[in-house]
């Protein structure tokens, strides 16, 4: 969500560590149990809304109501929250914790809302959450989940799923904050039931169990065991919630999970957590990234002795996910080099180090790519067996996926019945949604 890492991950997708350095079907379909992918079915299509995104890239969550994106997914994935020390979901204003002020405090003005109405100091609810509550008010069918963890925020699940005591106050103080939405009091924002009914489900992004990672994330060879079984504590609570309150409807549950074999295994009681998710995200991009000293591939669908989407997909099916809960992550910015020398095309040739970019060095949104792809200095290159493209000038290169690959991975997410796909992240499409729609047009066999 979503970025993972494959040895020297530098640079993760679902993740804070590389930007907070710096600060399926139709509009309103069922997100529910009726989504389960396959022939003939409709599919999920969730997008990660990244918290800090609204301050430098000033990607409001009435963007996505702007450039039509809201009514292509059936799911908006909150990125993200975050797990203290003694094991609870919390939020506050804490530098590189938690951002209360962007989650619920800050007024929108009428521009920048989605119902086009200022905010004012008196609602308890401001902020992007109350802008998800409008833009679920737009679309009825719309989902919203909360992600928790992320590369950078991942440290303390370890210790939260640790044992059976630890695990039912985490869950609980979970659902207590975001689907209960009991927010702590800030002026006149927050308070009991302040953010109820913005969040239909949880997703968990601990990255990873049962693995060592280049974050302070701390990890057991017990992880595994207690991730199961921390899932099965989410479901449990989540379902008895529902059943308290009458919803018609249950809470979703989902997660975000990773590409290496070595980390399935390390982490994941595939058969017996596929029970209580009602789909996960795979890692479908940073299979390399620009932290590596050769260029390479970071999200092609199909590579020979490499890391593919259809080796993700093939393992998790190998261990007992059915296809219809297998959602496809899909990168909407690509990671980059310079320095590339050996000639040729520029893929698989030494580089001096990751290439210059808007936010983070290696790693560039789409629709900053495009206009490179556009200016004519670089030349777009396509591997079509393998599924994946590349701009190259001569010296610098970067990999990335463009409408066409994305049309090629939505066939594949239809013929093999998989259950739809998943966009890190929003803010990095066009302004007007460009790779949103090849998702939306690619998975409706368009």
């Amino acid at each position: 969500m979503r970025r993972s890492m494959l040895g020297r991950l530098a640079v993760a997708a679902c993740s804070l560590s590389l930007l907070t350095a710096f600060a399926p079907a139709t509009s309103g379909a069922d997100g529910g149990d009726s989504e389960r992918g396959g022939a003939g079915g409709s599919y999920r299509k969730v997008g990660y809304f990244t918290q800090w995104g609204v301050y430098g890239r000033d990607f409001q969550v009435q963007d996505l109501e702007a450039n039509g994106s809201a009514g292509k997914l059936t799911h908006v994935n909150y990125a993200f929250g975050n797990v203290s020390a003694d094991g609870k979901c919390f939020t506050g204003n804490v530098p590189g914790e938690a951002d209360a002020w962007a989650d619920y405090v800050r007024p929108l003005d009428a521009a920048n809302s989605v119902d086009g109405v200022a905010d004012t100091w008196e609602q308890p609810l401001a902020g992007n959450f109350n802008q998800l509550r409008e833009l679920k008010a737009r679309h009825p069918g719309l989902k919203v989940m909360i992600s928790l963890g992320g590369w950078s925020w991942s440290t303390h699940f370890s210790d939260a799923a640790l044992t059976p005591a630890s695990r039912k106050a985490f869950v609980a103080s979970c659902i207590d904050l975001y689907i209960k939405g009991n927010l702590p009091q800030d002026g006149t924002r927050g308070g009991a039931g302040a953010a109820a009914g913005v969040f239909d489900g949880i997703d968990l992004d601990w990255e990873w169990p049962g693995s060592a990672g280049d974050t302070d994330t701390k990890y057991r060879p017990e992880d595994k065991r207690n991730f199961t079984e921390l899932v099965k504590e989410f479901r449990t609570q989540l379902d008895a919630y529902a059943r308290s309150q009458k919803r018609k409807t249950k809470y979703e549950l989902s997660a975000f999970v990773p590409t290496a074999p070595a980390k399935i295994d390390a982490g994941f009681d595939v058969r017996r957590i596929m029970r209580d998710l009602d789909f996960v995200t795979l890692q479908g991009y940073d299979f390399h990234v620009s932290g590596e000293s050769t260029t390479a591939q970071q999200s092609a669908l199909y590579a020979r002795d490499d890391f593919s989407v259809h080796g993700t997909v093939d393992a998790w099916k190998r261990r007992g996910a059915p296809a219809r809960k297998l959602v496809v992550g899909l990168p909407f910015y690509g990671q980059g080099w310079t320095g590339v020398s050996g000639g040729g095309d520029g893929m698989g040739q030494p580089a001096t180090g990751p290439a210059p970019a808007t936010w983070a060095a290696g790693y560039e949104d789409y629709k900053a790519l495009k206009k490179l792809a556009d200016s004519g200095s670089f030349q777009v290159h396509r591997d079509r067996r393998g599924g994946h493209a590349w701009l190259f000038d001569g010296t610098t290169l970067w990999t990335y996926d463009d409408p066409q690959v994305l049309r090629a991975k939505t066939r594949y997410v239809r013929e093999n019945g998989l259950g739809g796909a998943m966009i890190w992240s929003l803010d990095a499409d066009t302004s007007d949604g460009e790779l949103m729609t090849a998702v939306d047009r690619g998975l409706r066999g368009h």
